[in-house]
């Protein structure tokens, strides 16, 4: 999924994240991975222009392994990218705000 997002290629990313969630071992997974999986579903979810979709991922994500959301500078560029979006839901806003990116 990683690489499609890389590769520009929104949709596939998008399908195989779905794919990858639905899958057994998914939660066997450790957070970290986990939330690093879901900000570059948030990345997917933004090239194919679904905000809605690319914060709820992150909300999910900040949930269950905040210090990715806090530390990592791509978590924190997809977070101030999203809470731009007119409609954004103010708990991504919220969430932009307390990091200090919006």
């Amino acid at each position: 999924m990683a690489a499609a997002v890389e590769l520009g290629d929104g949709r596939q990313a998008v399908a195989q994240h779905k794919e990858a969630i639905g899958q057994d071992g998914w939660r066997w997974l450790p957070v970290e991975h986990r939330a690093a999986h879901l900000i570059d579903a948030a990345r997917a979810y933004l090239q194919t222009n679904d905000h809605a979709d690319a914060a709820r991922v992150l909300l999910r994500a900040e949930r269950i392994a905040p210090a990715e959301i806090r530390h990592r500078p791509a978590a924190r560029d997809v977070v101030a990218q999203v809470a731009r979006d007119p409609d954004a839901p103010p708990t991504i806003t919220q969430l932009a705000i307390g990091l200090g990116v919006l």
